[in-house]
């Protein structure tokens, strides 16, 4: 962060705006067929109550940006392991992120610096296809 310059939490607004964002966004994966064709996916999306989900993601959010929140629910790799997302649900989940930021008319400067986290969550989340699925676990 340079001198001066305010956190990325705060030019996003704070925990209200960030909270206002992931709502929309969540609300938007929830329901995206492409992210729901994974039916391992698509039972976590019906098993875990949206509300809390929210809640975990903003916290998360907030954390990552330079907020004062902490964040309190399970590593990346761990509450993502089981769901076997491939790159392609990875790139439509990026592209309801893209929808959510152009709705919310957020600047390009922290849409880049907001992605940059994001990003760096991939490796966590999304399994290599290269591998083979037999003998695999």
């Amino acid at each position: 962060m340079q001198a001066g310059k305010p956190s990325l939490y705060d030019r996003l607004g704070g925990v209200y705006n960030i909270a206002t964002v992931v709502d929309d966004f969540i609300d938007r994966i929830m329901v995206d067929p492409r992210l729901n064709a994974n039916p391992l996916v698509d039972e976590a999306h019906h098993r875990v109550p949206p509300a809390g989900f929210k809640y975990l993601v903003t916290e998360m959010v907030c954390w990552a940006t330079g907020g004062p929140q902490k964040y309190t629910g399970k590593s990346m790799k761990d509450s993502h392991a089981h769901l076997k997302i491939t790159s392609k649900e990875w790139e439509a989940f990026l592209d309801d992120f893209q929808q959510t930021l152009d709705k919310f008319k957020m600047p390009v400067e922290e849409q880049a610096e907001l992605k940059a986290i994001v990003n760096s969550t991939r490796s966590d989340i999304v399994i290599e296809s290269a591998l083979p699925a037999a003998g695999s676990s």
